[in-house]
């Protein structure tokens, strides 16, 4: 049921966004990718993009070095841990989200023009890579983790998230819908590798203090608002900030929020029909 909802909502914002003329005008009236606009962001000196400038991972030429890097994390983490399966499912997740990206952009999701926009906002980029590299990190560490400090890789992962979307949104190298589509398609990615772990091997809800999810939305949404903040537009530094915020609290639902996975543990006894449920992960 996860994998099809967040495979619905991906569809939903491709067709919306990208596939209507409204929405096709009221992102490109946000987009721009001149040089100019991008130095109106407020994170501008730290995205790699300034000469000289050291890029925050994932941004601009340090996008495959922090892909290889987490993926050789993943790896570490399976051996020392132990956990095959969920290794195997985390590397799954990374490679069908970063991998099923490029084949989307290049050959099943067109952007048709609809509205005679500039040759320059032609150019495809739904889903976003830039957004996918962290959404799928996070996501697929939480897979090989321990359950105890779960909670607090996915919170590292998600303000990382709130952070790179609304950097790639703001400084125009990607519109909302793009950073909003790759996130989705890397909770879908991780909804069908926890369904395909047997009941014992796939995480289910993990405890956390109560005030945790509470603390951690508000931290991703001032994330989300002071790396989407521009000089020059209220309008559009909000829209980035509220994108990069969905993306966040979408990521944490999927990684800590969703609920355990019921299992039968118990067999009925002789000459009864009572059953127990109980959660495992």
């Amino acid at each position: 049921m996860p994998t099809l909802l967040y495979t619905l909502g991906f569809l939903t914002v491709y067709l919306l966004a990208i596939c209507t003329p409204w929405g096709q005008r009221a992102e490109n009236a946000l987009f721009g990718l001149g040089e100019e606009g991008r130095r109106e962001a407020w994170i501008y000196p730290l995205s790699g993009a300034a000469y000289g400038s050291t890029p925050l991972p994932p941004m601009e030429l340090s996008a495959k070095p922090t892909l290889m890097v987490g993926l050789a994390v993943i790896v570490v983490l399976t051996l020392v841990r132990r956990c095959w399966r969920q290794g195997c499912a985390a590397l799954g997740v990374v490679i069908l989200t970063t991998g099923g990206k490029e084949v989307l952009k290049s050959t099943i999701l067109p952007r048709p023009d609809l509205v005679g926009a500039p040759e320059n906002l032609l150019d495809q980029g739904f889903p976003s890579g830039h957004t996918a590299i962290p959404a799928s990190l996070t996501l697929a560490a939480v897979l090989v983790v321990s359950p105890r400090i779960r909670p607090y890789v996915a919170t590292a992962g998600v303000l990382w998230l709130a952070c790179i979307a609304a950097a790639s949104a703001t400084m125009g190298g990607h519109r909302p819908s793009e950073v909003l589509g790759a996130t989705l398609l890397a909770c879908a990615c991780y909804g069908l590798a926890t369904w395909l772990l047997p009941p014992a091997a796939a995480p289910g809800a993990t405890s956390s203090p109560r005030a945790l999810p509470a603390i951690i939305l508000t931290l991703a949404l001032a994330v989300a608002l002071a790396s989407g903040a521009r000089n020059d537009s209220l309008t559009r530094s909000l829209v980035s900030g509220a994108a990069a915020f969905i993306c966040a609290a979408l990521v944490w639902h999927a990684a800590v929020g969703r609920p355990a996975r019921p299992t039968l543990t118990d067999q009925p006894a002789p000459g009864g029909n009572r059953r127990i449920l109980r959660p495992t992960g």
